[in-house]
């Protein structure tokens, strides 16, 4: 099976990018986003000088539980970099969000409470909100992890997006919002 079918038989259609989307980042942008492919994975992801973005991770159901997610997330963290990626919030209907959200918890993953996430869709016009996940090898506070997705948005998920959609992602302003007082969201990882 092509590899994007495999992510696009697993990921939500609000959260996936079309297959000329990310055929052209891995042209166009070859030096930053990037393709690691294998019989039983796919991952998605963009490296910058300061930090990595993990676009998409797709585990095939046959190979889950033997430790390949965490293999490929160990070597993202060989980087030395912080880790960003964006996650749906737990739903209690489809538990896969669960296991996910256990997955990263218990690979050193931190939520990033003080982001808010809110993007229309361009595929389904609803309002989808994510959550961002982040790994700080050197103690990274939110504000570094906040600019890194404000960077990712910008170059990776609205590129070409009027050519690929027929129409554009709202502006980053607002998608991606920094609550700098201490009131900060539910930490989404507390109880798993």
């Amino acid at each position: 099976m092509h590899w994007y079918e495999k992510l696009n038989q697993y990921f939500p259609i609000e959260e996936m990018k079309s297959k000329e989307h990310m055929e052209t980042l891995l042209k166009e942008k070859s030096d930053i986003y990037h393709k690691d492919e294998g019989p039983n994975h796919v991952l998605m992801y963009v490296e910058l000088d300061s930090f990595v973005f993990i676009d998409y991770l797709f585990v095939s159901k046959d190979a889950r539980g033997e430790g390949l997610g965490r293999k490929l997330l160990d070597k993202m963290k060989r980087k030395e970099k912080p880790i960003i990626l964006e996650v749906e919030p737990v739903n209690y209907e489809d538990t896969d969000t669960e296991k996910r959200l256990r997955f990263y918890k218990r690979e050193g993953f931190e939520h990033a409470q003080r982001i808010g996430y809110r993007r229309r869709s361009l595929a389904t016009k609803q309002i989808n909100e994510m959550e961002i996940l982040y790994w700080a090898p050197n103690n990274e506070p939110e504000e570094v992890i906040f600019e890194a997705m404000k960077k990712t948005y910008d170059m990776i998920h609205t590129y070409k997006d009027q050519h690929f959609y027929g129409n554009s992602y709202q502006p980053v302003d607002e998608v991606l919002t920094y609550n700098e007082k201490d009131n900060e969201r539910e930490n989404i990882l507390e109880d798993l």
